[in-house]
């Protein structure tokens, strides 16, 4: 293994003129299925610091909604970069698509029908529970409330590739969708609609952090990524590792990144 990755958080130096961090959700922010309160406070010290804060996920809008008007983010970026959630000056949620109306519509209906036939074909195979939310891809469960053998993960990624899906497995759910839309994608995107900056000519003056598969792009892409210390889980799955990685997991490990992040500020 490369020592440019994994190396320890303590060795990440703070980005000149930081303009941001771009996160996971699911057992990045969350602990057991929750977002503990240090890591909504560590969220807003990276705001209170002039920080953009973005979390680009594969949840669906509809789960997103009440974390995007309690958390101090900027945006909430939801099914791997199809949608985006953002408060608007009267307070309420404003939604962003990168797909048409129609293209939507028709890929939903599409959708449906290959969730069904994994269903039907890979045994023990059940849509996520948060489908009713969804808009514009679909999940199934492979370790939220279930555990799923790797072969019946990697069956149900194949039947959704061989419909012409893109798809992804992210630490709780397989997920799948029509498109070109993905995480890196998306973070292009809400960065230049929300704040009118070029994500690539600004690489590095952004931190990711994230913890399964489906943040692949991300570490490959963004020169400061760093882990969260429970992508140990993923790493034999993983074709491109993250240049760091914390010493505590999940949650706890998305507040030591803010805090070494942050600390040079407080001198």
């Amino acid at each position: 293994m490369s020592q440019e990755f994994l190396r320890p958080l303590s060795e990440l130096q703070t980005p000149a003129k930081l303009l941001g961090v771009l996160t996971d959700i699911d057992d990045t922010l969350t602990t057991d299925g929750v977002v503990p309160e240090p890591v909504v406070a560590a969220i807003a010290r990276l705001k209170d610091a002039g920080l953009k804060v973005v979390p680009i996920t594969g949840r669906p809008v509809g789960w997103s909604v009440p974390f995007a008007s309690a958390w101090p983010v900027d945006a909430i970026v939801a099914e791997n970069g199809a949608v985006a959630l953002r408060r608007n000056a009267q307070g309420s949620l404003d939604k962003l698509y990168q797909q048409s109306a129609d293209e939507r519509a028709r890929n939903f209906a599409r959708m449906q029908q290959v969730l069904e036939q994994i269903e039907a074909a890979v045994p023990g195979a059940k849509r996520a529970t948060d489908s009713a939310g969804r808009e514009c891809d679909i999940a199934v469960d492979h370790s939220e409330f279930t555990n799923m053998p790797q072969a019946q993960i990697d069956e149900c990624v194949a039947i959704m590739k061989a419909a012409g899906m893109n798809a992804t497995v992210s630490s709780i759910h397989i997920n799948g969708w029509f498109g070109e839309h993905n995480k890196l994608e998306g973070a292009r995107w809400i960065t230049r609609e929300l704040f009118d900056i070029d994500l690539d000519a600004t690489l590095a003056r952004w931190v990711y952090i994230g913890d399964s598969t489906n943040d692949q792009q991300m570490f490959e892409h963004m020169p400061h990524s760093v882990g969260v210390a429970n992508i140990a889980r993923f790493v034999p799955q993983l074709r491109h590792l993250p240049r760091y990685v914390t010493t505590a997991e999940r949650g706890d490990g998305f507040v030591q990144l803010a805090d070494q992040l942050l600390a040079p500020q407080k001198q």
